[in-house]
């Protein structure tokens, strides 16, 4: 019985979000180039969805209503991308197909994707990466299965011709990033959570991704008291994306990837920023990441 408040989609919703939750990531993360903005939007569009469904919205095909609302969510993300362009470049226009901007460091496997169009790009994520059909696709796009057919067409040309251009770029962390991960890594193994603690700044930010998140060192101690009491992991320093990272790898199977990774903010203070995948584990699935 829903309660005061809520209604029976809301129910409905909340039931989808375990299985929905890693789609909808993988969809944004290929739209915006990145694992960790395409997470970033996934909350915002979650919010938006259980705010409307909160609000009495009723909604008889979910999984549709939430892919278009993703997607509106990712067009917000472009739109304010190209306006803080235009004003850092005083550009006024800017060509329709979203480019890397060069100083951007993406995984290989996602770069090629920030040369379609926007709808090129949807409807390829949607078909080829999501494997809908080609009347889920143009139900979820709301376009018809001709459009849907040309745009995929055209868009898969494109992927070819970028991959074959694009290149990686690396970007190296700092000596002291380095170091400092290192340190995190093999402290958070010995279980000294004292001495992790320490390399805390005061105003450190917690975000448990899909969970909770605790600001100051005070609330954010209680953090590595649960992890004391897991097994499951082995921390490895390391980067997701380019950013500075801690790789969790499964003790048992340590030869698969890493299972989660958390990321660290290092600032002149200490650690300013933990975000920790934990309890969002498909965002490491297509990242690029690597052990330092």
């Amino acid at each position: 019985m829903p309660l005061p408040g809520q209604n029976a989609s809301f129910e409905r919703f909340k039931a989808t979000l375990p299985e929905m939750r890693g789609e909808l990531h993988r969809y944004l993360a290929r739209m915006t180039g990145s694992v960790i903005d395409g997470e970033d939007l996934l909350q915002d569009a979650l919010l938006s969805a259980a705010i409307a469904l909160k609000s009495g919205t009723e909604v008889q095909s979910l999984r549709p209503w939430l892919f278009r609302i993703a997607h509106n969510t990712a067009l917000n993300f472009f739109r304010a991308r190209k306006r803080e362009a235009a004003m850092k470049h005083d550009l006024i226009n800017l060509p329709p197909t979203l480019q890397a901007d060069p100083s951007d460091r993406l995984p290989e496997a996602l770069k090629p994707y920030l040369e379609l169009s926007t709808i090129q790009r949807s409807i390829v994520i949607l078909r080829d990466v999501l494997g809908y059909s080609t009347a889920e696709v143009a139900e979820l796009t709301n376009s018809s299965e001709t459009a849907v057919k040309s745009a995929l067409h055209r868009g898969r040309k494109e992927l070819i011709r970028a991959r074959e251009s694009n290149a990686e770029v690396s970007k190296p962390l700092s000596n002291r990033q380095a170091a400092l991960l290192h340190e995190y890594a093999r402290q958070f193994n010995a279980h000294d959570f004292d001495r992790v603690r320490e390399m805390l700044s005061a105003e450190v930010r917690l975000e448990l991704v899909s969970v909770e998140t605790r600001d100051g060192k005070a609330l954010v101690s209680g953090y590595f008291s649960n992890y004391a009491r897991q097994s499951d992991w082995h921390m490895v320093a390391g980067s997701l994306e380019e950013r500075g990272a801690i790789l969790s790898f499964d003790p048992v199977k340590p030869d698969t990837g890493p299972s989660y990774a958390i990321l660290l903010d290092i600032g002149e203070d200490g650690i300013n920023h933990i975000r920790d995948f934990r309890y969002a584990r498909y965002v490491v699935r297509e990242a690029n990441w690597s052990v330092i």
